[in-house]
């Protein structure tokens, strides 16, 4: 089965998956989990846990402002890409 998954061309969406992993670790495989289905387990219950609350990165400067200091990384998109 083949899924594909819209990911920004830039570097902001790995940002947030190393943020989101972070928290995973944290929150959830702090300790010895005894088998790889009770991992999936955890896993899952902690992923339905962190939707449902409806977590959500706070920036905390705009993309105006990260084109500014990070112009390689943010550059102005193009008519084209708009």
């Amino acid at each position: 089965r083949l899924e594909f998954h819209y990911t920004p061309k830039h570097a902001s969406w790995l940002n947030m998956v190393e943020i989101e992993i972070g928290v995973l670790r944290s929150q959830c495989l702090d300790r010895r989990i005894e088998s790889h289905q009770r991992l999936i387990v955890e896993v899952a219950a902690w992923e339905h846990q962190r939707n449902a609350s409806g977590a959500r990165i706070n920036w905390m400067f705009s993309t105006e402002q990260a084109r500014l200091k990070l112009a390689k990384a943010y550059p102005r998109p193009t008519a084209k890409e708009s």
